[in-house]
């Protein structure tokens, strides 16, 4: 790859793609600031489903990646889904493309090259449909391998977290009251919108203590709910939720080390710290089922093995394991959604209205009281015909 002297020059009337760049190592933080039809310059390793959902819903015009967007690991999701959204995608620019280019810039992508102004800054692969259903394939082939990192994963967790699994050693003190009741969990992952609509009349009707996983708290507050308890690292979570009154619980590493307190203290907001390996939605549904919930639906979490691979990471092999150990009582929310329905749906509403007011009309028919309200009711008519025959 080759760079040049960056110029801030703006493209006007040339062929490609163009835009303000976008950029941060972190696709989750660089997400925060999109706006529709930026070029975000991102350094992810195999895009994942959840990072390339965020990527479509900031309506961004291209992707440009200083890694591979699929290494060969496993056969990650995310390239396919932004290529089947008409977003360029331009794979292994190098990360020298974060010192060619600056945050706010006017950038070109033509083909496979990045330029700013006149100068290319970045030149990398275009990734196509027929590109990334080969890379697909040929991961698809080691699977077999990922298997075994992931069977020998789970069993390290386990074997370091066996007795918070089996016994709820650690789980701390909460003073939301989850006994007996009904537990939503939101991770902002899979489809966390579409589900949440789904859930409206199943939440109204149950009123569930609705837990929010970092950023999940978000989501509940834009669907229009207010969130009983923030449970995470606190790394995606806004300030505005934290102060929403919620209970906060921050996930910190084995060790105790809870690299988010400080910040929940900044806010003057009050924190569980709870120590435990593996993701935040684990603590989450540990919480949740040490804590005597009855039920606990998950929105947005991992619930399949393509999923799990999908992450890309070590830690998932916990959420496999906590998935085991609170499955009795775990439902994932799309279960729900075909299996829930209102207890009076909208057809026994309509006919149960519709005779109400045939009984009405049948009691004041025979009715002494019906018949004066029939008198009082045809002198009106009379009477607005009256005026309007003045009128005309």
């Amino acid at each position: 790859m080759r760079l040049a002297p960056r110029r801030n020059r703006q493209v006007v009337d040339l062929p490609g793609v163009t835009g303000t760049a976008r950029l941060d190592h972190r696709t989750k933080a660089l997400t925060k600031r999109l706006r529709p039809g930026d070029i975000a310059v991102v350094d992810h390793v195999d895009i994942d489903r959840v990072s390339a959902d965020a990527l479509v819903g900031c309506k961004v015009a291209a992707v440009v990646n200083a890694a591979p967007s699929t290494s060969g690991r496993y056969p990650n999701l995310g390239p396919e889904i932004l290529l089947a959204h008409g977003i360029a995608l331009v794979d292994g620019v190098g990360a020298d493309v974060f010192a060619a280019v600056s945050e706010g810039d006017e950038v070109r992508l033509e083909g496979g090259t990045l330029y700013a102004g006149d100068d290319p800054v970045a030149t990398g692969t275009v990734q196509t449909a027929e590109t990334v259903e080969a890379a697909m394939s040929e991961a698809r082939a080691g699977l077999a391998t990922q298997l075994e990192a992931f069977a020998a994963n789970t069993m390290e967790y386990l074997l370091k977290e066996r007795d918070l699994l089996l016994d709820g050693i650690g789980v701390p003190d909460i003073a939301t009251d989850l006994q007996g009741r009904h537990a939503l969990i939101v991770v902002r992952g899979y489809d966390y919108k579409q589900d949440i609509a789904v859930l409206r009349p199943y939440i109204r009707e149950y009123k569930p203590v609705l837990i929010g996983v970092d950023g999940g708290a978000d989501a509940l507050i834009e669907a229009g709910y207010k969130p009983h308890l923030i449970v995470g690292d606190m790394d995606s979570v806004s300030d505005a939720a934290l102060r929403s009154g919620a209970e906060v619980v921050v996930h910190a590493y084995a060790d105790g080390r809870a690299p988010g307190l400080p910040r929940v203290q900044s806010l003057g907001v009050e924190a569980v710290v709870f120590p435990a390996a593996g993701t935040s939605e684990d603590v989450a549904m540990l919480l949740a089922d040490e804590k005597g919930a009855t039920l606990i639906v998950a929105v947005g979490t991992h619930a399949t093995l393509v999923e799990f691979l999908d992450k890309g990471r070590a830690g998932m092999s916990s959420t496999f394991l906590t998935r085991l150990r609170v499955g009795g009582k775990l439902v994932d929310a799309k279960g729900v959604s075909r299996l829930y329905r209102s207890r009076i749906s909208s057809w026994s509403l309509f006919f149960l209205v519709l005779a109400t007011l045939v009984a009405m009309a049948a009691v004041l028919s025979v009715s002494d009281v019906g018949g004066a309200y029939g008198r009082l009711l045809a002198d009106q008519w009379n009477d607005v015909l009256f005026r309007l025959r003045e009128l005309f």
